[in-house]
C-alpha cells in the first residue's frame, strides 16, 4: 500500500484508529445482544421489542462497518474476531436469556456505554483536526443517546 498523505500525522492516526477500535468493539458486542435479545425476547411486549430490536441491530451493522472503514482509510487493520472484540470493548457479554425487562436494561446500558466511548475517542479526533472521523463519532453519539432515551422510555 502506498504511503497516506491525507493531513493526519501517523502517530495521530494510529491514535485515532485505535479508540475507533474500541468502538468498533462496543458497538459489534452490542449489535450481538441486539440481534440475540431480537431472537429470544418473549412476554406481553414481544411484537414491540422484536421489531425495535431489529431496527438497531440493522442500524448497528451499517455502524460496524462504517467504523471498520474508517479504521482502514486511516490505514489501520481493523480487528474483526470475537477474541478481539472481547479484549477491546467495555461491553460485557450476557450468559443465558435475560427476561424482557433486562433485555431493555442491557442495551440501554451497552448503548450508554457507546456513548462513552464515542465521546472519549471523539476528543481524540478532534485535537488532531480529524474532521472525517469526528463526524462519524459524532453521528454514532448522537444514534446511540437517542436510542438510550427510548430504551430508557418503556422501562
Amino acid at each position: 500500500m502506498s504511503t497516506i498523505d491525507i493531513g493526519i500525522s501517523e502517530t495521530h492516526r494510529i491514535s485515532i484508529a485505535e479508540g475507533l477500535k474500541r468502538l468498533l468493539a462496543d458497538s459489534y458486542t452490542l449489535y450481538l445482544q441486539t440481534h440475540n435479545f431480537h431472537w429470544n425476547v418473549t412476554g406481553p411486549q414481544f411484537r414491540e421489542l422484536h421489531l425495535m430490536y431489529e431496527e438497531q441491530y440493522t442500524e448497528l451493522a451499517t455502524a460496524v462497518d462504517d467504523i471498520a472503514e474508517r479504521i482502514r482509510t486511516l490505514g489501520i487493520h481493523a480487528p474483526g474476531t470475537y477474541k478481539a472484540f472481547a479484549e477491546l470493548s467495555a461491553i460485557q457479554e450476557v450468559d443465558g436469556v435475560p427476561s424482557s425487562d433486562d433485555m431493555t436494561k442491557i442495551l440501554l446500558a451497552g448503548h450508554e456505554q457507546v456513548v462513552r466511548t464515542s465521546r472519549e475517542v471523539l476528543l481524540i479526533a478532534q485535537n488532531a483536526d480529524d474532521e472525517s472521523s469526528a463526524a462519524l463519532i459524532s453521528d454514532r453519539m448522537r444514534i446511540h443517546e437517542k436510542t438510550a432515551w427510548m430504551l430508557r422510555a418503556i422501562q
